[in-house]
């Protein structure tokens, strides 16, 4: 159903973004979608349409026609999904190993967001019509929890927090190698690759910032079990960050944390090595806990994830 809003700016809007000014004035709609709406002519100040980089007068008379969502194109799909707690606002789901988040290039069908919709109907439309709901991601063999969005209004309050640093994700991680010292943090900007489109690099140059801290939870013989926490949230973040520091997450096949750290092995560790891979045909990487503040009613809320048997099974291999 549209709907139409309407605003009249004050002299202290004067000289602001409209599509800035826009969502501050009503955070349950997000700035892009603002933008988009902008953009096709959905919005009118004095009777006449503008772009996003326009600034506010005084007196300015705009007009805002919200049309009916477009239909999705997304089919819902009765795929089993964990989910660890629910209520009107909000999702907290804790993914399997090879479940894809979202469609993409070569995954249509058969994503989280195809069961997610299947089990609660609606989901909020967010910046994409792929990505109703995602305010975060995991890789797709990157296993545990992340909090899906049920409407606009939440979705801009969780994304505030990740964006503000608010939302704490916290991994568990076994990485090759025997990490020195008991703590610690990489700081370095990640950008796509430049020889390879589908990875992710350390980039000084086009990188965006990028922050990682960890803490030791387990030596082992030729590996290390890491606590990490995400301080910023680019693509494949904790493992490029981990891979250019010298230790790569145990088994991850983009990185190099696979059959590429095996000739470093002495023969009987090796063979160790071997079985632990054998059992573990991804990335040792877990989203443990989570934490965020329930935009409805500002209680803070925790959960926390088990390891999954593979993890669990791969540890005691590599023990």
């Amino acid at each position: 159903m549209e709907r139409d809003l309407h605003l009249v700016a004050e002299a202290a809007m004067r000289g602001a973004r409209i599509d800035r000014l826009l969502a501050e004035r009503f955070p349950e709609i997000t700035r892009s979608r603002f933008q988009r709406l902008l953009h096709d002519g959905h919005v009118t100040v004095r009777g006449k349409r503008v772009r996003s980089a326009y600034r506010i007068l005084e007196g300015d008379d705009i007009h805002i026609q919200l049309p009916e969502p477009e239909p999705s194109e997304l089919v819902p799909e009765d795929i089993p999904v964990r989910i660890v707690f629910e209520d009107d606002d909000l999702l907290v789901v804790d993914k399997p190993a090879g479940l894809v988040v979202h469609p993409a290039a070569g995954n249509a069908r058969g994503t989280l967001v195809h069961a997610l919709l299947f089990h609660a109907q609606q989901l909020s439309p967010g910046t994409s019509p792929l990505r109703p709901g995602i305010v975060h991601r995991l890789d797709k063999d990157t296993t545990g929890l992340l909090v899906v969005a049920k409407n606009e209004r939440v979705h801009v309050a969780l994304a505030e927090q990740l964006r503000a640093r608010a939302m704490r994700r916290e991994y568990t991680a076994i990485v090759w190698g025997r990490i020195a010292g008991e703590h610690g943090q990489v700081d370095a900007p990640i950008g796509r690759s430049l020889t390879d489109r589908k990875r992710m690099a350390v980039r000084n140059a086009g990188g965006k910032p990028a922050l990682t801290l960890y803490e030791v939870r387990e030596r082992l013989p030729f590996c290390t079990q890491l606590e990490v926490r995400l301080a910023t949230g680019r693509t494949h973040q904790i493992r490029v960050h981990l891979a250019a520091v010298g230790h790569p997450v145990f088994g991850d096949p983009t990185y190099g944390g696979r059959a590429t750290r095996l000739t470093q092995l002495a023969t009987p560790l090796r063979v160790q090595a071997q079985r632990a891979l054998e059992r573990l045909p991804r990335q040792a990487l877990h989203a443990v806990r989570l934490s965020f503040v329930h935009p409805s009613c500002g209680t803070a809320m925790q959960f926390e994830s088990p390891l999954p048997d593979d993890l669990v099974e791969t540890l005691a291999l590599l023990r």
